[in-house]
């Protein structure tokens, strides 16, 4: 599949034969304030989550089976990535701890089941280190998805390696349902779990933690969660076990959000829960819904997470259609956006790519219709779709719908401290030239330019002539409408990029700009522009 500027652009601007020289156009070297101010945020909103969860657990996602070779897991991570650049997604959030063990090499944790097929065995190399190295090579961000309370179901506790932290630690173990679960109301569980989560985060070059909606586990008839002894040694302060065991869950998540800004602090920290804190019937200020509430079920209070900056972002996992009676679609956004409002949490809505095809999602639109309607809600900054590999099946054509309709042009993604909007940490990009470049769709243009210290990825531009004269001038906010999202062409980590629009027919003063993104995400000033005609 081509990436989508080429579908959009290159019949336009390409000739076979055509030959290019490239030269800059002059006054555009100013390192003023960058297209990331927040006055060009304003004019032209080009930031967006665009994400899907790439999950691990059970083979959903990837690997397709355990066992695979290292060079057949690695060429399957290539081909999910490669379709997420296609799909025009930004961000992928990678399932790297299943079953409190490890996707990545740990010192703490075994390795995953679902690597080799067996707990503890080594797949040959890093998958985490391979994927956020891909991955930034495509201008994508990567979140290390994390459970933080889930063992796995009791076939996995019985054959669990011999380095699992429950087996050298079994009371930290709660067995409920078949499934196993670390007791959250253990202090040392807390401490290390988030002793885990730093490991990754201070040892790989990822963008985000992220937890789901799996705390104190769902709620089965005639089942009792046992967390008696901690409760007994642990709950003094509390007349209540459920509070307790919110509170619990609040502290692992204050503390991680903590621990990463001290350390990492352009690190976004972000969990998706169930899509209903709490019903009306419940509570007054919750949603007018019906059905299980998180607040109870798990123990998530999600509305003091966000009021008490415990997250940067939330993803409720609003997986009902519109006009569903128990939870509707149309009741749970605006109520959701209403939770956000005037944090600083940025709010990014769960999108339920697997049921397209069930009764009520068997439209063309079914997921298309779901992003018309939150784009009213200015505090809706994207979605996340569960899951994966639902993009490129069940979901396919629900999905070109959408990418039709919503995504025709590249967006970036969020920045991970507002604050720092206007400050980048990047100066200008140099030694953009642009040269001839031919394939099977004709000739078109190649750009190159020079690697900017502390750059974490590169927007590119096409712009006509007028706006290219806006980025050339020394105003800022002449720049910021000239690098508007309807001009932003691809985001990468690579500093070359080919197969472009040549321009041949467009207007003499065309041109391409590069700009760099630093760690925190933040754009940096506009630098010399790069003519594709000649």
């Amino acid at each position: 599949m081509a990436p989508r500027w080429r579908n959009r652009w290159l019949a336009a601007g390409a000739a076979a034969g055509l030959m290019l020289s490239a030269y800059v156009l002059v006054g555009a070297t100013d390192p003023g304030a960058g297209p990331g101010a927040a006055l060009c945020r304003a004019a032209h909103d080009k930031r967006e989550m665009r994400g899907a969860w790439l999950t691990t657990v059970g083979n959903i996602d990837w690997p397709s089976e355990p066992g695979l070779s290292a060079d057949e897991q690695r060429a399957e991570m290539d081909e999910r990535l490669d379709e997420a650049d296609e799909l025009g997604l930004n961000t992928v959030f990678l399932h790297v701890r299943p079953t409190a063990d490890a996707v990545y090499e740990s010192e703490l944790e075994p390795w995953s089941r679902y690597l080799t097929g067996e707990q503890g065995g080594d797949p040959g190399y890093d998958p985490l280190e391979y994927a956020v190295e891909q991955a930034h090579e495509r201008g994508l961000e990567l979140h290390a998805w994390f459970n933080p309370y889930r063992v796995g179901l009791n076939s996995d506790i019985e054959e669990m390696a011999e380095d699992h932290p429950v087996e050298e630690n079994p009371d930290w173990l709660v067995e409920y349902g078949g499934e196993g679960f670390l007791d959250p109301g253990n202090p040392e569980v807390r401490e290390w779990v988030t002793g885990v989560i730093m490991d990754v985060v201070e040892r790989y070059d990822i963008d985000g933690v992220h937890f789901d909606d799996f705390f104190y586990p769902y709620p089965k008839d005639g089942e009792e969660f046992d967390d008696d002894a901690s409760w007994e040694e642990h709950g003094d302060g509390f007349d209540d076990r459920e509070d307790w065991r919110r509170d619990n869950v609040n502290r692992l998540v204050e503390g991680v959000h903590d621990r990463i800004q001290d350390t990492e602090p352009w690190v976004r920290f972000g969990i998706s829960p169930f899509g209903i804190w709490r019903n009306d019937g419940s509570d007054p200020t919750g949603s007018a819904t019906s059905g299980l509430e998180s607040y109870a079920a798990q123990h998530a209070d999600t509305r003091t997470w966000i009021r008490e900056g415990m997250v940067d972002y939330v993803v409720p996992q609003l997986y009902w259609e519109r006009g569903f009676g128990a939870a509707d679609y149309e009741e749970l956004v605006p109520w959701w956006a209403s939770e956000v409002e005037g944090t600083g949490v940025d709010l990014y809505i769960g999108q339920a790519a697997y049921r397209v095809g069930e009764s009520g999602w068997r439209e063309d639109d079914a997921l298309s219709t779901q992003l018309d309607y939150s784009e009213d809600f200015p505090e809706v900054g994207g979605d996340v779709y569960f899951s994966f590999t639902s993009l490129t099946g069940a979901a396919e054509e629900a999905y070109e719908h959408l990418a039709e309709e919503h995504y025709a042009d590249p967006a970036l993604p969020p920045v991970a401290d507002p604050s720092r909007e206007g400050q980048p940490l990047t100066g200008a990009v140099t030694g953009l030239t642009a040269t001839a470049t031919a394939d099977g769709d004709g000739a078109g243009a190649g750009l190159e330019w020079d690697e900017v210290d502390g750059a974490r990825s590169y927007a590119v531009y096409r712009l006509d002539p007028d706006e290219a004269a806006l980025a050339a001038s020394g105003d800022a906010e002449d720049r910021c409408e000239a690098l508007s999202a309807d001009n932003l062409v691809e985001v990468t980590g690579r500093t070359s990029l080919e197969g472009l629009p040549s321009g041949e027919d467009a207007p003499e003063g065309t041109a391409y700009a590069v700009t760099a993104l630093d760690d925190y995400r933040v754009e940096g000033p506009v630098g010399a522009l790069a003519d594709p005609r000649g």
